[in-house]
């Protein structure tokens, strides 16, 4: 059975040496840099099962919030190429990457959006919860947004951090910061200004499934909006809860996706996950939609498959 991570990530060498050159205490501050399968490619293959494609983005050390937006911009677009070829030279293990955008410079952003959509290795792009200390569903950031609609690139959404909340922590903060984002997205009427839109959600949607009930009844009016997301099934396993993300989202709207190679070392979760997707109560067509159809019939709407 095929299987595509639609989310893994990298750290690839020439734009984190150019981030490294701009501030070298970048490993201290995030200790997930110093993972050697992140950095080095032939680590990451030594380690891959030889069979599971993964669909790369960068990890979390954003242009925008170390330089200008000029500086930023020009640090996107070499990264962007510099994944493009590391696609195209690891085909095999990475079919397709996700761009990176200058969120403080929203004209280049829709400029490089333009490059991305006439890519044949690049799918869509990575967003995070928030930009610049404000939420992705912020109004100066919806032309990007907007645009991506327009143009059928996937949308991946990822944690990061408020910084205004002095007990952040990596089990359970950037759960509730996905939530919030994607509340934050559908009060901001995402689906009815761009209802083309293809957002993929990290880590199953995160508690939204859980709290159904509390959205059907407390947000009546916009509920149904919060089963318009894709949701991945980066939990490190945990078949239950997968179960209660696909009653919720629904099987159309799963897809397969790690968070490799955090989560457990030194390589990812890829093996917990695969055993809780094998382990769940459905049939084996719903289980091939999770690993790879639903994906494909996405990417047929930007003809890449």
């Amino acid at each position: 059975m095929e299987k595509i991570d639609i989310f893994a990530h990298v750290l690839l060498p020439n734009y984190y040496g150019k981030m490294l050159s701009i501030d070298s205490n970048i490993p201290k501050t995030y200790a997930f840099t110093n993972i050697e399968s992140l950095k080095d490619l032939s680590v990451r293959r030594k380690l891959w099962n030889g069979t599971t494609k993964q669909i790369i983005s960068y990890a979390n050390i954003n242009a925008e919030d170390y330089c200008d937006k000029e500086e930023s911009a020009r640090l996107c677009r070499e990264a962007n190429l510099e994944l493009i070829n590391c696609v195209k030279e690891n085909h095999d293990m990475f079919p397709f990457g996700i761009g990176m955008l200058p969120f403080n410079n929203v004209e280049e952003s829709l400029n490089i959006l333009d490059e991305i959509s006439i890519s044949k290795e690049l799918i869509g792009i990575q967003v995070f919860t928030r930009h610049l200390g404000k939420s992705i569903a912020d109004k100066e950031f919806r032309p990007i947004l907007k645009k991506c609609a327009d143009l059928g690139l996937l949308v991946l959404l990822h944690p990061v951090f408020d910084n205004r909340k002095p007990d952040n922590n990596i089990v359970f903060s950037w759960e509730y910061e996905l939530s919030q984002a994607m509340l934050d997205l559908v009060n901001s009427d995402i689906f009815t200004e761009c209802p083309n839109i293809k957002i993929v959600v990290h880590h199953a949607g995160a508690m939204i499934p859980f709290f159904a009930g509390r959205i059907d009844n407390i947000i009546k009016d916009k509920k149904d909006d919060f089963k318009k997301f894709y949701v991945d099934t980066a939990l490190l396993g945990n078949s239950k809860a997968l179960e209660l993300a696909i009653y919720y989202f629904g099987i159309d709207h799963v897809l397969y996706g790690t968070d490799a190679p955090f989560g457990i070392m030194p390589n990812g979760a890829t093996k917990e996950i695969e055993n809780a997707i094998d382990e769940l109560p459905i049939s084996l067509k719903d289980k091939e939609k999770i690993y790879s159809k639903n994906l494909e019939k996405l990417l047929k709407e930007k003809n890449l498959n």
